[in-house]
């Protein structure tokens, strides 16, 4: 066995992810390394490399094939696999990180990304921009007497969830105003009261209390659907819907139902299914805004999650902890 460590990147990731001298410093940092592009690799022929190098580290891109689940007698010496991109949950079992195999991804790296989507989002909602692109690009129209847009400052904000894209959210907002109230379940109200944050009694006051709700709450099997028609329902008319979190979140059939009828404006990024079909019934609703899971991070910020890979690599390397480790109960609500 050569004993050689891989980073398995095909050139366009390389581009993304690596830029400058970044790739020089991932091959430095796992010398002796081998640069691999396995996007077209056969099964059998990344067992066979694995087999032949034995690598301590593997850092990979999207083209990684996954890992063999034969991985600790083909290569018994990985201890780290630093996925630069985000889900790791076709390219390692749970099972792999359950016997010790440490696993990172981009983590809280892409959090200000989402979280300005989010805010793009909301404001398109407010202010209508997507009707109004439509009208006078497709329809010939101007404004008339009875025009109504809203403004996001002043506004009462509500965020389900309180991870690193809504706490990147917060300070994106604060801008626009100081009337933002949160809740996450599972999350002691000691946190938010240290953290200086106003949280709500529960979901359904959140949703009723305020004009604009952004979802970034993490998908669990307990939280499919948690959102109901009667939770959109319950924001005030003429309110705003955000979801850059998870399509399952939100119930389908519900969602549909409100945008139909045009009480709420919504805007999305992620949806129950992806690709969203052609002919689904969110198209050519001009209440709703939609980008097609886009939220980050964007191309020129793809470098951030290369960083991160980068920060956690010297820190393996030097024998302390990583940042943000993909633990079980993490692996579970990857998606």
């Amino acid at each position: 066995m050569s004993e050689m460590n891989l980073l398995i990147m095909n050139q366009s990731e390389l581009a993304c992810f690596l830029p400058g001298r970044r790739q020089r410093e991932v091959e430095e940092l796992i010398a002796p390394c081998c640069v691999i592009d396995a996007e077209m690799m056969e099964p059998e022929e990344w067992a066979e490399l694995l087999a032949r190098h034995n690598p301590k580290v593997i850092v990979g891109g999207w083209s990684l094939p996954q890992l063999p689940d034969g991985v600790s007698w083909m290569a018994p010496r990985l201890e780290y696999l630093c996925y630069v991109p985000g889900t790791v949950r076709d390219k390692v079992s749970c099972k792999m990180i359950e016997k010790g195999l440490l696993v990172t991804n981009w983590g809280r790296s892409i959090s200000r990304t989402v979280a300005e989507c989010a805010l793009l989002l909301g404001l398109s909602c407010v202010r209508r921009s997507g009707y109004w692109n439509d009208r006078m690009h497709h329809h010939g129209e101007w404004k008339d007497d009875f025009v109504t847009t809203k403004s996001l400052f002043d506004r009462r904000v509500g965020i389900h969830g309180y991870g690193a894209i809504a706490k990147e959210l917060i300070r994106l907002l604060s801008v626009f105003t100081s009337k933002v109230t949160v809740f996450s379940d599972g999350v002691p109200k000691g946190v938010f009261d240290y953290d200086g944050v106003e949280c709500s009694d529960s979901l359904n006051s959140l949703f009723s209390e305020n004009d604009v709700i952004f979802e970034v709450e993490a998908l669990t099997p307990e939280r499919v659907g948690v959102v109901d028609e009667a939770l959109l329902r319950s924001i005030p008319e003429g309110g705003a819907f955000v979801n850059v979190a998870r399509g399952d979140l939100v119930e389908s059939k519900g969602l549909l139902n409100v945008a139909k009828e045009g009480r709420l404006q919504i805007g999305l990024d992620v949806f129950n299914e992806e690709p969203l079909p052609a002919t689904h019934g969110l198209r050519g609703c001009m209440n709703v805004m939609l980008s097609p899971h886009i939220a980050g991070p964007t191309t020129d910020r793809m470098v951030d999650a290369g960083d991160h890979a980068i920060e956690n690599l010297k820190r393996f390397c030097r024998g302390e902890a990583v940042v943000g480790p993909i633990t079980p109960e993490v692996y579970e609500r990857l998606t």
